[in-house]
Order: structure tokens, then sequence, then C-alpha cells
């Protein structure tokens, strides 16, 4: 795991790719015949050591501590691994070398971790210790002092530690043309000695190295382009840490919020990814073809209203973490595909739903971070998030108002709500799309006014009904819904709601959501007449609550796009030269 470099940071010794100047070469190596004799460690001859230190200075320049061994550092990327077959085929042909061998399972395996653990306290320097491990990892340094010795640094999801093996000490294949074929991006199984150098740098004095899968291309040492980043993935792992790091913070994530609702009796469901009728949220959703069943059929745009029904058949508390497909745009903020949690509790309300809200997103965010702080980088500044609660709340309407200068907006109701509204989006430069309806203008004119200055977290609560068609409007005021959205730096990061339970104005909400798309608006929710008289069976009092993963995910993984989160991001393919 590349972050465990923060564990080990410590153990500076002979790391990264290119040798020390002669300066501070000293001597890199367990060599004296008294620790040999005193911990029962193969002999390292004090003269034999004593000239590396002054080779490895005079080889600094031609050491091989690029890729795949001496296939070539300054090659053409076919001519490379053109060489680098040519190399090992004869490795395997003229010295019996097997290239892709099973795991010898007989010695068992140490973790990096583990041997750092147990010996970075215990071994002084310029001793070796008897105990013997076997790792497995990628190199992904190699330092030559001559053709009988080489060190190596060993990397795998544990960690990272230095290797040193020399021809005296080698058993199993020919060591130099083994060691003269290793190189950097390799994968290896080492068994040896754990010991210190004399410079106090923990590593294994290996008795035996194995090539158990080499490398053949040669591994950059930087990858910065966001393309290439993406559209090779397994290389951008194996040089940056970004991805590594998002992936860790997505497992705390995922882990946390399960047991965050198993504890409070939520049971953890699967329902629907593929279905007749897309439903439970405005987006356009995928379609393909059941060949079997000779219909066309929609990848989910939102689990919700078969949670639902979940409920009315007994569930109290269901909840889904899953995909979820939507057929819109890419930026930084959204990918087609993504993940989400959602979950409806029976006989709960409003403020039950933002009492919960607040201590899971606090809950998650210290499990992440260890505090209730979280730092933004901004490309000029840096943001301090604070996670302390009760989370600020702001009323739609008001804050919308506000951000206008205190201009009052027009009744809803009215025939004319809709000029108005756009009268009001000319004013002040907002463009809006077609098709125009008084929700669609409302939702971009708050996405530009009011949601970028929600910085702290917030609640924005109390939208217009008109935009919630699947939530309970207030008992104060039927034109607004029992809803509300938690914004964190200007990005939504929750929606929840109390959820229409009447089958009667669900029917009505969704014949206005089919006037829609005959209008134009694809994205609008779809009349389900199956969920409708679902809710003839009663739907107890519920509230439902949803979260968007990958966002919070690059909140506290301090990622600025989503791809930097994800691990296979979708991307357009490339146009093939004609």
């Amino acid at each position: 795991m590349r972050g465990t470099r923060r564990l080990v940071a410590s153990c500076r010794g002979w790391l990264g790719s290119v040798p020390r100047a002669s300066s501070d070469v000293t001597e890199p190596w367990c060599g004296a015949a008294m620790t040999a004799r005193s911990c029962g460690a193969p002999p390292w001859p004090r003269q034999r050591l004593h000239c590396a230190e002054q080779r490895m200075a005079s080889s600094a320049s031609s050491a091989s501590s690029g890729s795949a061994g001496s296939a070539g550092e300054h090659t053409k990327p076919h001519q490379h691994v053109k060489q680098r077959k040519q190399q090992l085929h004869d490795l395997a042909a003229d010295h019996g070398v097997t290239l892709y061998p099973n795991v010898d399972q007989s010695g068992g395996q140490t973790s990096i971790a583990a041997v750092r653990d147990a010996h970075v306290d215990t071994i002084n320097p310029g001793e070796q210790s008897q105990h013997v491990v076997h790792l497995q990892g990628r190199i992904t340094a190699k330092r030559a002092a001559g053709a009988k010795l080489i060190f190596y640094d060993i990397e795998n999801i544990t960690g990272k530690i230095q290797v040193v093996a020399a021809e005296n000490a080698h058993s199993g294949a020919p060591f130099r043309p083994l060691h003269r074929a290793l190189g950097r991006g390799d994968i290896v199984g080492i068994q040896g000695n754990v010991g210190k150098t004399k410079l106090g740098e923990l590593s294994v004095f290996a008795n035996t190295t194995t090539l158990l899968a080499p490398c053949l291309h040669d591994i950059p040492t930087a990858l910065k382009d966001p393309e290439a980043r993406v559209r090779h993935r397994h290389v951008d792992m194996l040089v940056n840490d970004t991805l590594h790091h998002g992936l860790r913070v997505r497992a705390n994530v995922l882990a946390f919020i399960r047991e965050f609702l198993d504890a409070r009796s939520f049971l953890e469901v699967e329902t629907p990814i593929l279905s007749g009728q897309a439903g439970g949220a405005a987006a356009r959703p995928f379609v393909t073809q059941a060949n079997t069943l000779g219909q066309d059929v929609t990848l989910r745009i939102a689990p919700e209203l078969f949670l639902k029904r979940l409920v009315i058949g007994g569930c109290d508390r269901v909840y889904e973490i899953g995909k979820q497909f939507r057929n819109e745009g890419v930026d930084a903020m959204h990918n087609p595909e993504f993940t989400s949690c959602e979950f409806y509790q029976a006989y709960a309300g409003f403020e039950d739903l933002v009492q919960t809200t607040e201590e899971l997103v606090c809950g998650l965010v210290h499990r992440v971070t260890g505090g209730s702080v979280v730092t933004v980088h901004e490309p000029d500044s840096e943001l301090e998030i604070d996670f302390g609660t009760p989370f600020r709340r702001v009323d739609f309407l008001d804050a919308l108002s506000e951000s206008l200068g205190g201009i009052k907006l027009p009744d809803l109701d009215d025939e004319d709500a809709l000029d108005q509204l756009e009268a009001i989006c000319k004013t002040h430069g907002i463009a809006v799309q077609e098709p125009r309806t008084v929700g669609s203008v409302l939702d971009r004119m708050a996405s530009v006014l009011v949601e970028p200055r929600l910085v702290q977290p917030t609640l924005l609560c109390g939208h217009p009904l008109c935009i919630s068609p699947l939530a309970k409007a207030r008992p104060q005021d039927d034109r607004l819904a029992e809803r509300f959205e938690l914004f964190v730096a200007g990005h939504e990061l929750c929606n929840a709601y109390v959820e229409l339970n009447d089958p009667h104005e669900q029917r009505s909400r969704f014949k206005q959501q089919a006037q829609a798309r005959q209008a134009g608006d694809d994205e609008a929710h779809e009349f389900d007449a199956g969920y409708c008289e679902a809710l003839e069976y009663g739907l107890p009092p519920t509230v439902g609550w949803g979260m968007g993963i990958d966002r919070v995910v690059m909140l506290l993984a301090n990622a600025t796009h989503i791809r930097d989160v994800l691990p296979f991001p979708l991307l357009k393919d490339r146009e093939e030269p004609s």
C-alpha cells in the first residue's frame, strides 16, 4: 500500500531511482564479519563490501535503476519491449529460469509491515538476525555496486523495504544472469535474513531471489497528463499515489456507512439494476435490450421506488449501496456511472432525518480524518470545512431572494410565474436551457446563485414542490416540500425528504411530470403506475435519504475531479487514424 510510505518515511536509506552522490555513499550494507558470525547470518566479506562503496559511487551513472533490467533506458517503447522479451527468453533458455512460476508457499509469506514492526527497533545498525522471511513485491528501484552486489527497493501493499543481494550469499538460479535481467517493475519473491545496514537501513539480505512476473514495459518515473493517467490506470497507480489514497478513503467511507446503519437496525438489500422503467430521480436513463424478453430495459437511475416497495412490504428500515447510471454529461463532479447510498426509515420525521444526517456525516468525517475539520486545497488557497453540529439551515426561496439582492420572487402558482423568473434570469445573465418550466428555471437559478455560496455544511431546506415530485408537502405551506439537501464546499452531498405516501397525490405529481416530458424534458420522472398501485397498500410515514459516495470521497480525499477517485471512469473512445 503506497500510503504506508508515511509510516516508513524515517527509514530513508538507499531509496529512490538514482544512486546518491559519492559523499553520501558510505556503506549501505551489513558487512561486519563479527556480525555475520554472532548472528549466524551468511558471511559478508569486509574487503568486498568496502570496495563496493567505491564502485557504487563510480557506477552511479550506469546503475540499473531503470525498468526491466538493462533492456535499454533510451529505446523507444516497442524496441524496449522487443529487447526485454529477448532478454527474458535468453534467461529462460540458457539458465532454466521459469518466467511465470507459482508462488512457493512452503515458507509462508511475511508482510513488509510485519518485518518493520518486528525488527525496526530490535536490530542494531550493522547486524543481522537469524530470522528468515519470505517477501513478495514489485521492484521500485535497483542499484548495482558491481556485478556481485545489488540493492533493490521492494514494495507491496504493506510497505517498502530494501533488499541486499550478494553473489556469495546466493542460492538458486545463476546470480549474475538473473540479477542482470531484473529491473524496476519486475515482481519478485525474496527469501533472506532481516538486518540493518551500518547506516541503520532495515533490509532483507537475500539468500534466494525468484522472478515471479517480469515487467516488459518501461515504467515512467512520472505520469501527469490527466487523460493518460485514466487510460492507463494500472501505470498511473504504479507511479502516483492519488488513486491508492482515494481507494482507501472509499473503503473507509463504505465501511463506516454500513456500520452506522447496521447498528441502527437497517437492513442492507439489493434492488434491480435492469428494469422496464427508470424512476426515482430526474435523469435520462441508459436504454438497452433484453433479447430473451424481446423488450427494452433501462439501467436504474436510482433505487428509490424499489426500496419504498420494500418498506410497504414490512421492511421498516432498509438501505442500499450500489451503482446508478445516468445518461448525462461528464465533468469534474459527474460521471455517468456512480455510487450512491439510499436509506428509508418508516415512522420517522423531518427532524429525525436531520439528526441522523448530522450524526452520520460527522461520524464519517471523524472516521476518515480523525477530527471534525477537513482542509480543501483550492488553486490559490486552503479552505477549512468545519463539520461541527448543528449544521446551518437556510430556506431555498429565501436564499434565492437574498442572492438576487432582496428581489421578491413571484408566486409560483401565478400563470406568468415562468415569464417573471425568465426575466430575472435575463437580468442577471443566467442561461436557462430548454425546455423551460418553473421548476427547471428555479433549479438553474439556485445552482448558479445559491449553491456555490454554501461552503460550510449547510442544509438547504424547503424546496418548491414542483421540483420535488416524490416528497411530501410541508404541513404549514403546501407549496414547499419537507426536504433538504446538504451542501458542502458548494456541492450537494445528500438529498433527503419526507416521502409522499398518498397514492392519489403521487399520481397527480406523475401526471405533471409526464406533461413536462411531452414538452421535451427527457429528464422528468416517468409515470410509474406499478409504484402508485403499491402505495395503495399503505406506505407508513417514511423518510428517505441519499448520498453520492463519490463526492464524499472527493471531499475527504481532497480530490478536485471525480476521475481521481474512480478506478476506471468512463472515457470517450479514441479516434483511430484512418
